[in-house]
């Protein structure tokens, strides 16, 4: 049986959790929060970082310069609806996003949100090991694999589980250790 799609979702679930959590605001400036938010260029919803330079000059302040200072009032408009939580500061050439100092309070309710956007992971990933089993079990009921080749497949499909598990345990560790010593 090959294993390669069932491996190829899990590290896509995995990706996917690395990428929400890279919009997590975690004090820091990160220009990844903004990847969601869109203008209308034109009639077209369009990313920020295709319409502007976005640059992070200090850790808690990004700096997004327009090339087309037409939009400067489309973006800011654009992260006030967003919900980034930052008020841009339009200065008529540029848009600076100030972060704030995060409280205690504000990083446990962060490390919560971590932990449940990993739970969220870990649930997809045993739903693809669900479906890889019940796959191999479909393919032993037809005939085309033995009763030990299945066993192997759910020993194998249980092995990329519990790889993949352990790989956003490591993330969220990372992630609660960042959020916590900001």
């Amino acid at each position: 049986m090959d294993y390669t799609n069932i491996k190829e979702k899990m590290e896509k679930s995995i990706s996917v959790y690395n990428e929400k959590l890279s919009e997590v605001r975690a004090g820091r400036a990160n220009p990844a929060i903004l990847n969601k938010v869109k203008i209308d260029y034109y009639g077209t919803p369009t990313p920020i970082s295709q319409v502007a330079g976005i640059s992070v000059p200090e850790a808690r302040l990004i700096v997004i310069q327009p090339w087309d200072l037409s939009v400067l009032k489309e973006i800011e408009k654009a992260i006030l609806a967003s919900d980034i939580g930052i008020n841009p500061n339009n200065d008529g050439k540029v848009i600076r996003l100030a972060f704030p100092e995060l409280t205690e309070e504000r990083r446990k309710d962060l490390v919560k949100d971590i932990k449940k956007m990993a739970e969220e992971a870990k649930i997809s990933i045993r739903a693809i090991r669900r479906d890889g089993i019940e796959e191999a079990k479909a393919e032993q009921k037809e005939g085309n694999i033995t009763e030990d080749e299945l066993k192997q497949a759910e020993s194998e499909i249980q092995k990329l589980t519990d790889k993949s598990v352990e790989e956003i345990d490591k993330i969220l560790d990372k992630k609660e250790k960042e959020v916590m010593s900001i």
